[in-house]
């Protein structure tokens, strides 16, 4: 019989976990082939208790669970650690229920399973998670079939989809449509293979705006080398995108200025001369008809001069010298000025003016004409929107913020299309109707700001009106 009860335990030899035949007291009294070669070094060779291998803070409540099982005649399971040989080892610990074996005492049998390297994954996963969880970069993971599985925070704020309608899906559904079917091809080709795609993309958001990325996509492989699915991160270029249009623009408004300094001096000498023959002819006729057409083209030649001058004026550099200057002050004298005219008379201008903004080493002239500029714009608008006059409005404001003092001009007028805000510093671009704008105010105005380090934007709304904020830096 003995020999029956060695051999039945012996059938646990040939299994992966470590098994303990244990008495009430914790006495080992058998142990498989895995729980052997655990302990046999020197230095465990006399563990003959089995609690003696768990790591000593855990100790009594192994004990506990030990005995519970003993008294319910239930099995119970703990997570633990031995502690053998001066090494920790994560195991998982069940205590069945007591059996009784020809007669003799109860005993428990206890299998621990080794967990050491699964719990060292779950650690390593669990970190993965939270690095991507706070990556302001956008993370996706897709199955084989490109269905995504999973989306970060990042990934959600980015697109502007909730997770729902994500998960599930392919990403295509936040696709533009302006890369060809080729460009996509090659990209499931290399992820197939096992290689990592990398390259750049238009996405288009929930809202329809684009969106911009740099898109790295990598397989994920299992351990017997085949792909499971697809990691894919993306780096967000949008920014980049417009610092390039902008670097763009600059290049082209400098070619335009070298373009215009040449045409200042090659038109307005024949010019000069055109204008002088108009005025000896206005002076050796008294015919009606000839003095009016004269004077015709007498004010044509004289808008053609003024588009010259204020090409020059942003296509070499100024001559004036920089000078203390209250803008709060140029600010109020550009108001004045703008009031004087007729088309401002039925418009209610409100100035709110900080005291604490700083004088600022700058050209007053040209600070001037930006309000100057801007205001007309103003006063334009809001005629042409037909409101009542007591929706005429001009709102004038100065502020001090992050190291930089701010000026909005805003009006109740009838706003710019979205399509054209992006155009309304370009040279020679107006909404206005031929003959009432040469396109060139805002263009220069916004030269003149960028020339102290500052800047123009604009927002607006069709119907409801404009606001032109302009920042400068205070340093």
């Amino acid at each position: 019989m003995k020999t029956n009860n060695k051999f039945s335990f012996e059938f646990f030899d040939c299994l992966p976990e470590m098994y303990f035949m244990v008495g009430k007291d914790g006495i080992i009294l058998q142990k498989n082939k895995k729980a052997a070669k655990l302990l046999s070094s020197k230095k465990s060779e006399g563990v003959n208790n089995f609690f003696d291998l768990i790591e000593l803070c855990d100790r009594n409540l192994a004990e506990k669970s030990f005995s519970e099982s003993i008294q319910n005649n239930s099995q119970n399971t703990l997570i633990t650690r031995f502690y053998i040989d001066r090494k920790f080892f994560d195991v998982k610990v069940i205590f069945t229920p007591p059996t009784s074996l020809n007669g003799k005492e109860k005993q428990v049998l206890i299998v621990a399973n080794d967990i050491t390297e699964a719990k060292a994954k779950e650690t390593e996963l669990l970190r993965f998670f939270n690095i991507v969880e706070n990556s302001i970069n956008p993370v996706q993971i897709t199955d084989l079939h490109g269905k995504m599985i999973y989306v970060n925070p990042a990934f959600l704020k980015a697109s502007g989809y909730p997770k729902e309608e994500l998960l599930g899906k392919n990403p295509k559904i936040f696709g533009s449509g302006k890369l060809p079917k080729k460009f996509w091809d090659k990209m499931w080709q290399t992820i197939s293979s096992g290689k990592v795609w990398f390259g750049e993309v238009e996405d288009q958001r929930k809202n329809g705006e684009p969106y911009f990325t740099q898109l790295l996509i990598s397989p994920i492989i299992d351990d017997e080398n085949n792909v499971t699915g697809y990691f894919g991160i993306h780096r967000d270029m949008s920014e980049k995108r417009t610092l390039e249009q902008q670097l763009i623009n600059t290049q082209k408004m400098e070619s335009i200025g070298t373009l215009a300094a040449g045409i200042a001096h090659e038109v307005g000498n024949p010019l000069a001369s055109i204008s002088a023959i108009v005025q000896v002819a206005q002076r050796n006729t008294s015919d009606e008809f000839i003095i009016e057409k004269l004077g015709l083209v007498k004010s044509q030649i004289t808008r053609i001069s003024k588009i010259i001058r204020d090409l020059v004026n942003i296509s070499r550099p100024s001559n004036f010298e920089l000078q203390v200057t209250n803008i709060n002050e140029c600010l109020k004298e550009a108001v004045e000025i703008t009031k004087v005219g007729t088309k401002a008379k039925d418009i209610d201008f409100v100035v709110k003016l900080n005291a604490d903004v700083p004088r600022l080493p700058l050209i007053t002239d040209q600070v001037e004409q930006v309000f100057v500029n801007i205001l007309l714009n103003a006063v334009d608008a809001v005629n042409e929107a037909g409101k009542p006059d007591d929706e005429k409005h001009i709102i004038v404001e100065s502020s001090v913020s992050n190291d930089e003092v701010c000026f909005t001009i805003s009006d109740t007028g009838t706003g710019i299309a979205d399509d054209n805000q992006s155009k309304i510093f370009e040279p020679f671009f107006t909404t206005k109707k031929p003959g009432k704008g040469t396109g060139l105010g805002l263009w220069v105005s916004y030269g003149i700001i960028k020339s102290f380090q500052g800047d123009i934007k604009v927002s607006s709304k069709i119907g409801e009106g404009t606001t032109f904020t302009i920042t400068i830096p205070i340093q």
